[in-house]
């Protein structure tokens, strides 16, 4: 896919909108090749030139807090608080608008994992759109939209809308995914965010999975192993890769670093957690994966539409 220049204009700011979450305004991203920077007053909310020249979202909490989301593939690739980066992008990471971004919490759709179309779906190397920004309650916001085009429908022929929201407060980011049906014929879709936590794997823990139905991938990822975890602290030993079916809404992180990072979650019904070990020995030791995610289809008539939230905080 080729990458343009992009001079983002965000639109104007209504103080007096309800903290709840709003529906975006249907106002679309102009493209030029001018400069990308553009202030946005009082709302801490930013567009400008990231890695390889690629547009990035950077939002500015009032409390000190910051957040980078990537326009191509809607990545957000780095979550800091108290100038501490949460987040991990891989020292591999290439930022060219071919690939898409290793690092981070990147999109998976309309398909996790393996499949009839390429691995973990195409929205991670597309180009996504500004539609909105906001404040809630001070905190900034940022809503960016997904659309089909001829890429997309050359590997999955349907019509669609995803609209992704990103709000930024003083030790939390929250997120929502809103996907629309906005063909005429039914679709099927699996989904997750491959969020990549900056830990030290060999003191990093999950708490909150025991009792949940798993499938092991290793040690062969196309035939998993059904088990059930009876562990109440899941740790990363070696290679893992594993799926929780009817996960919990609330997972507890411990990076390893001295933080503790609450994972909940409404309506991704799933978990997977991953560290590819040897497999990636420049930096396997330096992160690990906890993803929400949404493993059974979900189906969609025309003009349904399937929303499901993200909270990660500082606990």
């Amino acid at each position: 896919m080729a990458t343009v220049s992009m001079s983002w204009s965000l639109p104007t700011i209504n103080n007096s909108s309800p903290s709840h979450l709003r529906r975006p305004n249907r106002l679309h991203s102009v493209m030029t090749s001018a400069s990308l920077k553009k202030e946005i007053s009082g709302v801490g909310v930013r567009v400008t030139e990231g890695q390889g020249n690629l547009p990035k979202v950077v939002l500015s909490s009032p409390h000190g807090s910051e957040a980078e989301l990537y326009l191509f593939g809607g990545c957000v690739t780095s979550w800091k608080v108290a100038n501490k980066d949460l987040l991990f992008v891989r020292p591999d990471a290439v930022f060219n608008g071919q690939k898409p971004i290793s690092g981070g919490a990147p999109h998976c759709f309309p398909q996790f994992g393996p499949g009839p179309i390429q691995q973990h779906g195409f929205a991670r190397n597309m180009n996504w759109s500004v539609v909105d920004s906001d404040d809630v309650e001070g905190n900034p916001v940022v809503t960016i939209e997904l659309k089909d085009g001829p890429y997309s429908r050359s590997m999955w022929d349907f019509s669609f809308q995803a609209i992704y929201k990103v709000i930024l407060d003083a030790k939390s980011l929250s997120t929502e995914l809103v996907i629309t049906n906005t063909d005429k014929i039914p679709f099927s879709f699996s989904t997750a965010l491959h969020t990549y936590f900056h830990a030290a794997v060999t003191g990093a823990s999950v708490r909150g999975l025991r009792g949940c139905k798993t499938l092991n991938k290793d040690p062969d990822p196309k035939n998993p192993l059904v088990g059930k975890e009876e562990r109440d602290v899941v740790t990363f030993p070696g290679f893992v890769d594993c799926v929780y079916l009817e996960a919990p809404d609330e997972l507890l992180l411990d990076n390893g670093l001295g933080d503790k990072i609450s994972i909940k979650n409404s309506n991704w019904t799933d978990a997977v957690l991953w560290n590819p070990y040897l497999q990636m020995e420049a930096c396997y030791k330096d992160f690990v994966c906890v993803e929400n995610a949404k493993i059974e289809k979900v189906q969609l008539d025309p003009e349904q539409s399937w929303t499901a939230t993200q909270l990660l905080s500082l606990v």
